[in-house]
């Protein structure tokens, strides 16, 4: 039997990046999953290219920063699958800039998607685990948090402040048998990064000790890990995935 056979799992921002590579990673173990993000595939897009996949992700429009847009979307899941066993909170934004040029917007945007998000998210989502006596929570969070990052006050704070978030809950949420992690990345492939010059990817490796970027599904290998039975006596912990980039 599979590891989420039969488990209900809702990753945001799932639609691209980090996100899809878990949402695919948890279908693949059996489980279905919604992908929440803002904006999800067109009407006839090719979303997931694997057949055997595709049919078990469904994408679902969602602004994590809103209260009533995230109540609906998880009335909608309920209704269509009875249960929430698994969320992933992978929902994040940057908008960086050195701390005397960022603007409050952009502070604002940044906390109110990455950590505002992350509590509505969990606020909401949690009340059919409380029920069920049982749930996984995995907050997608950044090596950044712990170390820092010129020009990143704002990123860095949310994720630094996910930390808290994640210690907090666990102990609120044990004793109804949910569990809350977080994962860490350090220097991800996605078409954010992409978008760097070959000097810029260059500054950032020569730092990690493995000596290269981690892929999506090094980031999707250690969340399905936490959401697992595997590791059903962990709970409040920050799993680093960095290459050695940080080391604690």
């Amino acid at each position: 039997m599979k590891r989420f056979e039969e488990k209900i799992a809702v990753v945001t921002g799932g639609c691209r990046g980090i996100g899809k590579a878990i949402a695919m990673r948890l279908a693949s173990e059996g489980a279905k999953v919604y992908a929440l993000d803002y904006k999800i595939p067109e009407p006839g897009e090719v979303f997931i290219e694997d057949a055997a996949l595709a049919p078990l992700i469904t994408p679902k429009q969602a602004d994590v920063t809103s209260f009533e847009s995230i109540q609906k979307v998880t009335d909608e899941i309920l209704e269509e699958s009875k249960r929430i066993d698994i969320l992933i909170n992978n929902a994040g934004v940057t908008r960086d800039n050195l701390l005397m040029r960022m603007s409050e917007l952009e502070w604002d945007q940044v906390i109110n998607t990455n950590l505002k998000g992350v509590f509505i998210c969990t606020k909401v989502m949690t009340k059919p685990m409380m029920s069920q006596r049982y749930g996984r929570i995995v907050n997608i969070g950044s090596v950044v948090g712990s170390m820092g990052n010129a020009g990143q006050a704002n990123y860095s704070s949310s994720k630094a402040g996910l930390i808290g978030f994640t210690k907090s809950i666990a102990r609120e949420l044990g004793s109804r048998n949910i569990l809350v992690n977080c994962v860490a990345p350090g220097y991800v492939r996605t078409p954010m990064t992409d978008q760097l010059t070959d000097e810029q990817k260059a500054a950032f490796i020569v730092n990690i000790p493995l000596k290269r970027v981690a892929e999506p599904e090094d980031i999707s290998n250690a969340v399905a890990f936490l959401a697992s039975e595997d590791a059903s006596y962990i709970t409040g912990q920050v799993l680093h995935v960095n290459g050695g980039l940080l080391m604690d």
